[in-house]
């Protein structure tokens, strides 16, 4: 049995404010200002700072001195560096989930992945909170993943991982609405290569997907910069 400790006040600010920054609300080079957002939020300062700090470490925000807060810049070089990792570990997901389980011990993979498309398919495309929608489904999924291995060390690892990656994913979702079905199409692949028990075909759809998503927000990026 595992217990979970209630989230502290700090961890909900800093969720706060992190989905803000997915979402675009808050733009990068914005400033995040702590007496605004304690007022808002009717939270102490001290309580924000260290949302801030936690966010810092999510890559989500830079502190500067006598400047403050600052929302990071999404540059080339930080998907890169973000995607070559993410990748790797989701790889590694997927192989440890296969070395301890079989096929038919997989079904609930599958019925996590019919609840994916079940979320795409009553979704409007144009609804302003579809790509939020999605990237939670998508999530779903890998946290049935982490019930399987029992990996409390990889677990944490990707779930830090998973604000600056949703960042990324919303940047690509809200451009290419195509992307919506893209995504179920790759967790489809994924379900059927661990039914099969295929971890060299796991691995890679993993990676294909993975190398899809880092060029579309690359292509953005360089959009956005031109």
């Amino acid at each position: 049995m595992r217990f979970q400790a209630p989230e502290s006040l700090s961890e909900q600010i800093a969720q706060h404010i992190g989905q803000r920054i997915i979402v675009r609300d808050l733009k990068p080079g914005q400033r995040v200002q702590e007496l605004k957002v304690a007022g808002e939020l009717n939270v102490s300062r001290g309580s924000v700072r260290e949302a801030l700090l936690i966010l810092e470490r999510r890559h989500l925000v830079e502190i500067f001195p006598r400047r403050g807060a600052v929302v990071s810049e999404l540059t080339p070089d930080s998907v890169d560096a973000l995607y070559d990792i993410y990748i790797d570990l989701l790889c590694m997901l997927g192989r440890k989930v296969l070395e301890r389980w079989s096929g038919p011990e997989l079904g609930g993979v599958m019925s996590q992945v019919k609840e994916l498309q079940a979320v795409i398919d009553a979704l409007n495309s144009n609804a302003p909170d579809a790509a939020e929608q999605v990237i939670d489904a998508g999530f779903g999924v890998m946290r049935y993943a982490y019930r399987l291995i029992e990996n409390p060390f990889l677990e944490e690892t990707l779930e830090n991982f998973r604000p600056a990656i949703s960042r990324t994913y919303y940047v690509a979702l809200e451009h290419f609405r195509t992307e919506i079905e893209e995504t179920a199409t790759f967790f489809r692949h994924l379900a059927d290569a661990a039914i099969n028990g295929n971890s060299d075909l796991l691995e890679q759809v993993i990676q294909e997907f993975g190398e899809h998503q880092r060029k579309q927000v690359l292509s953005i990026l360089t959009e956005e910069n031109a």
